[in-house]
């Protein structure tokens, strides 16, 4: 079977090994004469970025670059991104990279030509109407990591700098017009940001099926998302040139992505706040916080994973899933515990309280109190 394919949902993505090769044509698509490529500073200084600057050059699209962007992009990114975005009269973005440099980039082409603040655009407030539809620029996205599936999304997280609180932004119109999902992009990725990525798409689609919202669409989904993650994360850790494994791992993670909108819960309620605080790796964070929470649901996800796990070809039901995801956390080098990553027990109390104003906790099929949340902390800490 050959790993190439035009689809339209939820976007238009152009997938297949090579297809970096029609950045030109991609940015035409969508009417983008004058793009800025937005990315994080580790991949700026890479070869895969130096050709698809190449790339942009040789389609008369110049070469304009902007990398201030940090792991968990803020708030200050942001303001630096825009005024590039104006000072170089750019008219449109290319998402490059992994979920901060997309999302940093979907945030520069709203929020360049809008009066109001960013955080009246916070996922659930209904401001989002409000919102300046005309001056949204056009995006194309090109993902390099195979995790948080940020290119078919209609939302970013940025941290607020001020209060080290992590921000679901949303408007529909975020949504990249075009993505090149090119498996050859990221087979330089080293292991552990495979595993951390690979890791993240499996938490959106376990998180996904285990949300109590209905949505049949997404349920499939994620099912399929976590089979394929089971089957190929392993080995594209092993054999980083494995480009059908590649290939089936950034399908999973578009699917997560996609998968979602059914809802999140407490590992991301969790994940979210550790981000914030300690900059942590965030598809990292959500596999250090995947038992625990796995546990904690048990009473209500129980039979609906017996299903997953005979779907997936895991034995033993619910408990042989949760084996399954210690044993492939240990496998792929994941820590054990958030203190591993450098997060202090003294500040349990700051994180429960960010948890549960986090809005991912409402996805969770048990409802999350102070003291299931800070019962979750003291373990994984």
């Amino acid at each position: 079977m050959e790993l190439k394919a035009n689809w339209s949902y939820p976007t238009l993505i152009r997938f297949g090994a090579g297809r970096i090769k029609e950045i030109g044509d991609a940015c035409a698509q969508v009417g983008i004469r004058r793009p800025l490529l937005i990315t994080d500073r580790g991949l700026a200084e890479l070869p895969l970025t130096a050709r698809t600057l190449d790339l942009m050059e040789k389609a008369g699209l110049g070469r304009a670059l902007f990398a201030d962007v940090d792991p968990n992009p803020t708030d200050e990114n942001l303001a630096a991104g825009i005024t590039a975005y104006k000072a170089g009269g750019h008219d449109g973005v290319i998402a490059f990279g992994g979920g901060s440099g997309l999302d940093l980039a979907k945030m520069v082409a709203f929020m360049h030509g809008q009066s109001r603040p960013i955080w009246d655009f916070e996922d659930g407030s209904p401001l989002w109407r409000e919102a300046d539809t005309d001056a949204i620029a056009p995006i194309v996205a090109v993902p390099t990591t195979a995790g948080t599936g940020s290119e078919v999304g209609r939302a970013s997280v940025i941290t607020n700098s001020e209060t080290h609180e992590k921000k679901i932004i949303f408007h529909p119109k975020v949504l990249p017009g075009v993505v090149i999902a090119d498996p050859e992009l990221t087979t330089g990725m080293p292991k552990f940001i495979t595993a951390g990525t690979g890791l993240d798409a499996f938490a959106h689609c376990v998180e996904a099926y285990s949300s109590p919202f209905y949505h049949p669409m997404s349920q499939g989904i994620a099912l399929e998302g976590m089979r394929l993650v089971k089957e190929y994360l392993p080995r594209a850790y092993e054999t980083p040139e494995d480009i059908e494994a590649r290939a089936q791992m950034m399908s999973a993670a578009m699917m997560g992505a996609v998968a979602f909108q059914k809802g999140l819960g407490a590992i991301h309620a969790l994940s979210h706040p550790v981000g914030a605080l300690y900059n942590t790796h965030h598809g990292t964070t959500n596999a250090v916080c995947m038992p625990a929470v796995l546990r904690l649901n048990a009473p209500e996800i129980a039979e609906r994973f017996d299903a997953a796990a005979a779907y997936m070809g895991i034995e033993g039901g619910f408990a042989g899933f949760q084996a399954f995801v210690q044993d492939l956390n240990q496998r792929l080098g994941i820590p054990r515990h958030l203190s591993e990553m450098g997060v202090e027990r003294d500040r349990i109390d700051e994180l429960v309280k960010k948890a549960l104003a986090d809005p991912t906790c409402g996805g969770n099929p048990v409802k999350l109190t102070e003291e299931n949340v800070r019962a979750l902390y003291e373990e994984l800490i």
